[in-house]
């Protein structure tokens, strides 16, 4: 495999901790199912726990969920029974996985609310995922600690983000935002990506398999990491400036980020790939489209 050495970006570093085991617990196991159109959306907002999502040639969307609640006291734990609501939303071609109290785990709800709640909450709770879906859904699904995300045979447009685990999406066709902050991204596709793909990972190592016919300008971001690739035919392009402009208080911001990028094939369509801490592994399948 030859290794294209690539400079580059830097990024902010975020250190999680890993929260406790706690001594009493309540578990519970959830069983759904939906019917879904074609073409329909799945968000799953999670919180602590894994998400795995297994695609099929069917109709309904089945989602299982392992569910534990745990306190230091049994008037913690049982104040977590009270409080704690997981919701399931479907409205038009929108299905929604989500929780509910004591915050809200949809982005950009309650934000304020959680911050305060956060420091008075002494329950855990725990929500790992096992879920079949049609091959045609779309896809969102996030968590943010105690759990990787897995993806298999899911073939429409997907956005997948973690913070403390690793991403794994298998036999993709058009997942467009691959990401997460500690953890390794692996992806593969058994057909050309989508324009404009994304693949990002903080302190992680990023590995892509593409058919061996990708036609790609593909930019590079990475502070302590390098680049490798198998395909042949490959050129290395110019660097790229973006110019990003912020407002605030003190007046207009310019900010420049450099990244580099090369061409494989005859280019086309633009792939991102970055990373601060990792390598980055561009690989040709030579399997069957």
């Amino acid at each position: 495999m030859k290794k294209l050495i690539i400079p580059i970006l830097s990024g902010l570093v975020i250190s999680c901790s890993n929260l406790k085991a706690q001594d009493t617990k309540f578990q519970e196991k959830i069983n759904k199912q939906f019917i879904v159109s074609p073409n329909s959306v799945l968000a799953v907002y999670n919180i602590d726990g894994f998400i795995k999502v297994e695609g099929y040639d069917g109709n309904k969307v089945m989602i299982e969920v392992d569910k534990t609640l745990s306190g230091k006291t049994n008037e913690i734990l049982e104040q977590g029974k009270r409080e704690f609501k997981f919701e399931f939303e479907q409205k038009g071609d929108s299905l929604i996985a989500y929780i509910a109290e004591p915050w809200d785990s949809r982005p950009n709800r309650n934000h304020e609310k959680r911050n305060d709640d956060h420091r008075k909450i002494e329950y855990r709770h725990n929500l790992n995922f096992t879920i079949k879906v049609p091959n045609s859904i779309n896809l969102t699904v996030s968590t943010i600690n105690n759990g990787d995300i897995t993806v298999a045979n899911v073939y429409s447009f997907m956005n997948v983000h973690n913070v403390n685990g690793a991403v794994l999406v298998k036999n993709a066709k058009n997942a467009n935002e691959i990401h997460t902050i500690n953890g390794d991204v692996n992806i593969n596709y058994i057909a050309l990506p989508p324009n404009n793909a994304k693949f990002y990972t903080l302190n992680g190592k990023l590995t892509a398999t593409f058919p061996n016919n990708l036609s790609a300008d593909c930019e590079f971001k990475s502070f302590n990491g390098e680049l490798f690739t198998d395909f042949e035919n490959i050129e290395k392009l110019p660097s790229k400036i973006t110019k990003i402009t912020k407002e605030n208080d003190g007046g207009t911001t310019h900010k420049l980020s450099k990244g580099s990028a090369i061409r494989i094939g005859n280019g086309g369509k633009n792939l991102k790939f970055e990373t601060f801490n990792g390598n980055i592994y561009i690989k040709k399948d030579n399997s069957k489209i």
